[in-house]
């Protein structure tokens, strides 16, 4: 895999705590003019700009040139891989922990190429709207996150070696701290150790692929234009790469709210669940159900309807799933993986949701906490919540590495990179030296 020290536009450190934000598709409409109300130069204005279709693409485009030429945003001339730790208390509970990586350019391959490698399905709508704002603004506003297998942490001697930047805590208690490294002899070593590895995508598909889409654009139209030859920046994408064998990197579930089908009936479901599943009917609150599905297993699941009756489905161990109507068609790494058992198994077989449907969000609604699943329920907002267990760093390493996807929204990984720490410009005439 080819890597490459970054030399990005980005806000000055003092400024940070007023402009960042959450990724894009965490914010809703609420938050979004929060953001922006917050700070006239909020990354929200670039990345969920206003406007009237696609308007509103080349009004970012325009604000960014404005912002560059102001001299807000502006390059630190040196190249540097950025390490980037997150302090933070875990959902849920726990002691606070602290999750480490460092931002890099990753040459933006075609999965074909298996050294970048998915793990789940994505979405359309998203894919659209970011290749539309990439392509006007020729930038990469949000990075995205991957893994790298270093289980003897070879790399972070080299990585702890770099000069502080900015250390500021934001509104949700988490603690952001970057250092620069600037040392060639360390840059050298963390480009080596990697090459001959493969990246796991943690979270980012949409923006990956919206990447490697819009970098065959770029070059081709720089080799109509004569420009190309050199390594263009255009060629890398922005990533925050983790050690995948950091124990402190967190994994948490996304739960499911189905609702607007024309038919639904939770005994009907829950009768013919049971030929896939052990279905234990489960009393008290969702805490209680939360507990009773983490102690069934990785690939348990809890279903519940609006008058809070709630089951437990755990899969049957005798069940044959390459019989199974719709999970035959997944392969063995997938089968028994709760994503897939729930998509595949529940949503689109017994519900009767597409696949299409499902990419397109027809009848599902993510959620992280179950809680407001429930709420939304009992207000009659949906009429079932599906709750899962979080899928485990080996699961998606394996379904990966065997070349298979599981469902859209399978992981959570938290906490969520920030968006407007650095952006990265596409720009062919601007070379990079290419690592690996």
């Amino acid at each position: 895999m080819q890597i490459a020290p970054l030399d990005p536009l980005c806000f000055d450190a003092a400024l940070l705590p007023q402009v960042v934000a959450p990724p894009y598709d965490v914010i809703g409409a609420d938050l979004r003019r929060e953001l922006g109300e917050r700070h006239a130069h909020n990354i929200v204005h670039l990345d969920l700009p206003e406007g009237t279709g696609d308007d509103r693409y080349a009004h970012a485009k325009e604000l960014l040139q404005q912002w560059i030429a102001e001299g807000v945003l502006r390059r630190l001339g040196t190249p540097a891989f950025w390490r980037y730790a997150q302090t933070f208390d875990p959902p849920g509970g726990g002691q606070r922990c602290t999750r480490r990586g460092f931002f890099a350019l990753v040459r933006a391959v075609p999965f074909s190429d298996r050294v970048v490698l998915p793990h789940e399905r994505t979405l359309s709508g998203p894919k659209l709207d970011r290749i539309k704002l990439s392509r006007a603004t020729r930038a990469t506003l949000s990075p995205q996150f991957m893994l790298y297998s270093d289980p003897e942490r070879a790399l972070d001697a080299s990585l702890d070696a770099g000069d502080l930047f900015a250390d500021f805590t934001t509104e949700d208690s988490i603690r952001h701290e970057i250092s620069r490294i600037t040392s060639p002899d360390a840059i050298a070593r963390i480009t080596q150790t990697l090459a001959s590895g493969k990246l796991l995508i943690a979270d980012g598909h949409h923006r990956y692929e919206t990447a490697v889409a819009l970098s065959g654009e770029i070059e081709a139209e720089a080799r109509a234009q004569g420009l190309s030859g050199g390594v263009g920046e255009h060629l890398y994408t922005p990533a925050l790469l983790a050690n995948g064998d950091d124990p402190n990197l967190l994994v948490f579930p996304t739960h499911r709210l189905i609702h607007s089908l024309a038919a639904f009936d939770f005994d009907t479901l829950c009768r013919r669940a049971a030929e896939l599943f052990e279905v234990r009917r489960l009393e008290g609150s969702v805490a209680e159900w939360t507990r009773a599905l983490a102690e069934a297993g990785d690939n348990a699941l809890c279903a519940a309807a609006g008058d809070s009756r709630a089951v437990l489905l755990t899969p049957r161990k005798g069940a044959n799933l390459d019989a199974h109507p719709v999970l035959r068609r997944r392969p063995k790494v997938v089968q028994r993986t709760a994503a897939a058992l729930l998509h595949d198994g529940i949503i689109e077989h017994l519900l009767g949701v597409t696949p299409e449907a499902q990419a397109a969000k027809t009848n599902i609604r993510y959620l992280q906490d179950a809680q407001d699943g429930l709420s939304a329920l009992t207000a009659g907002e949906a009429q079932l919540l599906c709750m899962m267990n979080a899928t485990p760093v080996q699961v998606i390493r394996e379904v990966a590495e065997a070349g298979e996807v599981m469902p859209q929204k399978s992981t959570f990984f938290h906490p969520k990179v920030l968006t407007g720490l650095l952006i990265h410009t596409l720009d062919p005439t601007r070379s990079i030296a290419a690592g690996g």
